[in-house]
């Protein structure tokens, strides 16, 4: 979860994180680059400035050069963003799929691979919150999946939009009414993540956390059967 003065983006848990950490420091040094370019050209030009005429918009080799250059970078910005949207969206062959229906104010889920699990998660008030945790993100239920194992979130919702987005694990996928998208879950590690709702859905919109919590797979079988 993010902290205070934070900077940066929050720590990648999984593939899809990283693949978002990559695009962006992918752009970011691009931009940094072109930026660097235009500023050296420009400063050579101020300083090489002749008192002649001289119409460099008829210099061919110019003209091909800033035609040539923002192809390029196009491109070179293009095929990673490519790369990454295939991966971010591929949903090979997943231990367990977790349905998130979004409601006002609070997410369900409901375990379909050959369970019965159903529950509502419910933001946890203030005065009831336990030490340590988190206000405003923590919930009575967490949303329980395997660690290094890939899960399959379908989300929809049940009156008006909703968006379920869990940054650090680089995910965020609209919940339509009517309408079913799904996205691969996988992480690399154990641990507690938090989210909100990323889609303005009315008066209670901040009040509708998601907390997604990864475990070994032999806890998770045993949350499994215990639940069911």
């Amino acid at each position: 979860m993010p902290y205070a003065t934070q900077l940066s983006l929050q720590e990648a848990t999984g593939p899809t994180m990283e693949e978002v950490v990559f695009l962006h420091d992918h752009v970011l040094m691009l931009t940094c680059l072109m930026t660097l370019v235009i500023l050296l050209f420009a400063m050579t030009a101020t300083m090489a400035t002749v008192t002649h005429n001289d119409p460099t918009e008829e210099v061919e080799q110019l003209e091909a050069a800033w035609t040539a250059a923002p192809i390029m970078i196009l491109i070179l910005t293009a095929l990673p963003s490519v790369r990454s949207l295939y991966l971010m969206e591929e949903v090979f062959d997943p231990y367990v799929t977790i349905k998130a229906t979004g409601h006002q104010w609070y997410w369900n889920y409901e375990y379909t691979d050959g369970v019965n699990i159903s529950f509502d998660s419910y933001m946890i008030q203030t005065e009831d919150l336990p030490n340590g945790s988190p206000r405003l993100l923590e919930v009575d239920h967490r949303m329980i999946m395997p660690a290094n194992l890939q899960t399959r979130i379908v989300v929809t919702a049940e009156d008006v939009l909703h968006s379920w987005a869990v940054p650090s694990l680089g995910v965020k996928i609209d919940a339509v009414p009517g309408r079913l998208n799904q996205l691969p879950l996988s992480t690399s590690r154990t641990g507690v993540f938090y989210g909100q709702c990323s889609e303005i859905c009315g008066a209670n919109h901040s009040f509708m956390p998601i907390v997604a919590e990864a475990v070994p797979l032999k806890y998770f079988e045993h949350w499994l059967s215990s639940e069911n």
